[in-house]
């Protein structure tokens, strides 16, 4: 049996608490006091940290505070899930609250990089099982029996052989005298009754019945509207405005100027545009329309780009620029220069907006002496710390709210959106509450990089990959991981970093740099399997076969038998070889955020000029699924995605302004774009859970582009692939 440290001591018990006359609070005593500040839990005395807080009702029902900011990840429903697992209680009597930001109390309340449940994953179960340990302790005390001798089911804990059976709401007054053991034990995996099932979003009900449970939904009694007047393009800032006219209008109660500019900038605070001129009124409309009448004049501080330059510099920087040599093995340059058959490609990526559902907004209440944060944000932590610097107040006196999230995909990790709202409350002496239009979320982003990927790669006689390498480059900077696939799998091998200066802001979007590599890359391999006249899974697979045999370095970031493996299931489940009239096929498989893809797409010609995605197969091995639900709608969701922005959107620059501003000009993927079928199967190794939300995209761009290249005879070498003369449409 698996036991897990509790990080308590003998000394420490547990607290029961009486809550109002309607239940009973349970709380693990902990490393810190409690200060709880959330209005769902009532604060208590006593002790408890790490990330689960579990509440006890009279009736009988658990409340499971999930900690970590949810971004449709699902997380919500998932963490609390672990918890109840090991608490062993049933689903039905669980209920949910989101947890406020509390470093002290919960552990890494962050939502990127597809870590939640996979850091989150020991601390959950250990809470839950401690819980569940001291209701067996509390009967065994009561009945004069070992714990061991008792067994609990759905919220009891049973003696079996005598038939006696209690309620943990009957065992809270008893639990409280029981020491908190120094470890407990977890269930066997194959003892799991909620885990790996399927269970349906806590707020599923809440969101398709227009409960207010999203950031654009908060609002307080007294709360003014804000909105931002933002350059209209990168390398320009504001030069002096008349607001007379603007100021006058109805509703209107202040326009002022604000600067968000940190001495000390952290990761999260990207943001090209820190000196803003603000509108405050009574509404959305009339703010909007007062921002049309001021007279705004702008000046030129720094240079206006454009994506013809960009391409203009992906075409030269690798003759231009000395790369930095991220790996290398062997004698790459010398086999080349010997080699009879070298195969070599380029392939470019556009700027991509993050074009969440949900624009950009945050609540602010800022006083002398607190800030109280509340909205969408993925770094409710680093949040408070960029605050702090702000509005130069002590960490402690400002409290950050997180509300569900209308979509992230990585720009809310950013929160000038935040820091801007409270340096406009700070100004205006009141809570307001700033709102984005799409045009400034599309045009005033923090963007998916542009970038440019060459591969080179050179075959032996028997078709053996004998040399292989790659340079990548970005603006800013490159997207290559040079330890990961095809690393590892062949004696000589080289990767070489460039970047290309910008002022415009980018940073992370969905699966950063694997959304464009993988895409890259295994279009690629596709090409070198053709001219090796191989299969291209059985090409693929021979170098994994390397790989765990025999490998080159010692820095391979991947497994290549977990690699293999979804590649192999991919392989089966879909009948790879098998002839289908009219079905074009194409295969990927790509490892990003601890997790391994395999996908092979099925497209279908309708006539010449439209295709339709007929079904997608995805092997996943993510280790043990927490809930299936979830799961698969992460991976549905993704592919989904996937497909649209690797052949539809691109955001284009001119004089440093994009040249989309909302969806009229940035096609997002439309329904009847949307594959017929995703079928998704799980690898069961029974592994600790890996990333999810993110691992299901990167593959997409290559197994379709290597799915065109059959169904049209064309090879895709540039996103969105609707860039290339007479691409068919996909249609439904």
């Amino acid at each position: 049996m698996t036991h897990i440290k509790t990080h308590f001591n003998r000394r420490s018990f547990l607290k029961v608490s009486a809550v109002g006359g309607a239940g009973l609070m349970l709380q693990f005593s902990w490393l810190s006091g409690l200060a709880h500040s959330s209005s769902n839990a009532e604060a208590v005395e006593g002790l408890f940290n790490i990330n689960a807080f579990i509440r006890m009702n009279e009736d009988g029902t658990v409340t499971i505070m999930s900690p970590n900011p949810e971004i449709g990840q699902n997380v919500k429903t998932s963490m609390p899930l672990i918890v109840a697992e090991e608490l062993d209680v049933d689903w039905d009597q669980v209920q949910v609250e989101q947890a406020p930001l509390d470093t002290e109390k919960y552990t890494r309340q962050l939502a990127g990089g597809s870590q939640s449940i996979r850091q989150g994953w020991d601390s959950l179960r250990m809470a839950g099982a401690t819980a569940r340990y001291l209701m067996l302790a509390s009967a065994a005390k009561l009945w004069s029996m070992s714990p061991d001798e008792l067994v609990t089911d759905k919220g009891m804990v049973k003696h079996l052989p005598s038939g006696k059976s209690i309620a943990y709401k009957d065992l809270l007054q008893e639990a409280a005298t029981i020491a908190v053991p120094e470890e407990v034990p977890l269930k066997d995996p194959k003892d799991f009754k909620l885990i790996g099932t399927f269970v349906k979003n806590v707020d599923g009900k809440g969101i398709v019945t227009g409960k207010p449970l999203f950031g654009l939904d908060y609002m307080e009694k007294g709360t003014a509207i804000a909105m931002i007047v933002h350059p209209p393009a990168f390398g320009m800032q504001l030069d002096g405005y008349n607001a007379d006219k603007a100021k006058s209008m109805p509703g209107i109660k202040k326009i002022f100027t604000v600067n968000t500019a940190l001495d000390k900038p952290q990761w999260s605070d990207v943001n090209a545009f820190n000196e803003l001129l603000v509108v405050v009124g009574d509404s959305t409309w009339q703010v909007m329309k007062a921002k049309e009448a001021l007279e705004v004049r702008w000046k030129t501080v720094g240079t206006l780009e454009a994506t013809t330059a960009h391409l203009d510099s992906f075409s030269s920087v690798f003759d231009k620029s000395e790369g930095e040599v991220g790996r290398k093995d062997g004698d790459p340059d010398g086999v080349f220069a010997s080699s009879d058959k070298v195969v070599e490609r380029g392939y470019t990526g556009a700027f991509l907006a993050h074009n969440t559902m949900e624009p950009m907004n945050f609540f602010a209440d800022v006083t002398a002496d607190k800030a109280r944060l509340i909205g969408p944000i993925q770094t409710p932590e680093q949040l408070r710390q960029s605050a702090a610097g702000l509005l130069n107040m002590p960490e402690s006196k400002i409290f950050v709210d997180m509300t569900r999230m209308g979509g992230g995909f990585g720009r809310r990790l950013y929160g000038n959106f935040g820091l801007e709202a409270a340096a406009i409350s700070k100004a205006y002496g009141g809570p307001i509450k700033l709102i984005y239009t799409r045009e400034d979320d599309m045009t005033q982003g923090t963007y998916r990089p542009s970038y440019h990927i060459q591969y080179r790669a050179a075959l032996d006689k028997k078709g053996h990959l004998a040399a292989f390498a790659v340079k990548g480059a970005g603006i800013p900077s490159s997207p290559l991981f040079p330890d990961r696939f095809p690393a590892g799998t062949v004696a000589n091998y080289k990767a070489t970093h460039y970047g290309i200066d910008t002022n415009i802001s980018t940073g992370a979007w969905r699966a950063p740099r694997s959304n464009f590599v993988a895409g890259a890359e295994q279009s690629f391999l596709d090409e070198v399997a053709e001219a090796a006249g191989k299969d291209p899974i059985e090409f693929r697979l021979q170098l994994f076969d390397r790989a765990i045999k025999n490998p080159v370095g010692e820095r391979n970031d991947y497994d290549p038998e977990r690699y293999a493996g979804v590649l192999k299931l991919v392989r089966d489940k879909s009948n790879w070889g098998s002839k289908m009239p009219n079905v074009y096929r194409g295969v990927a498989a790509y490892y990003s955020h601890n997790s391994y893809v395999a996908q092979v797409f099925d497209l279908e010609k309708v006539d010449d000029a439209n295709i339709r995605i007929k079904k997608v197969w995805c092997a996943v091995d993510c280790g043990i699924v927490v809930n299936k639900e979830g799961a698969i709608n992460q991976i549905e969701g993704g592919i989904i995605d996937g497909i649209g922005h690797c052949m539809y959107s691109q955001l284009t620059f001119e004089k440093g302004a994009t040249q989309q501003q909302n969806f009229d000009g940035y096609h997002l993927i439309r329904n009847n774009e949307a594959p017929l079928e995703i079928a998704v199967f799980f690898v069961d190794n029974g592994i600790a859970p890996t990333g999810l939300g993110e691992p299901s995209l990167p593959p997409v761009a290559g197994a379709l582009a290597n799915a065109l290249y059959k169904a049209t005879g064309t090879r895709y070498y540039r996103q969105p692939y609707m860039v290339v003369p007479q691409q068919p449409k996909f249609v439904g």
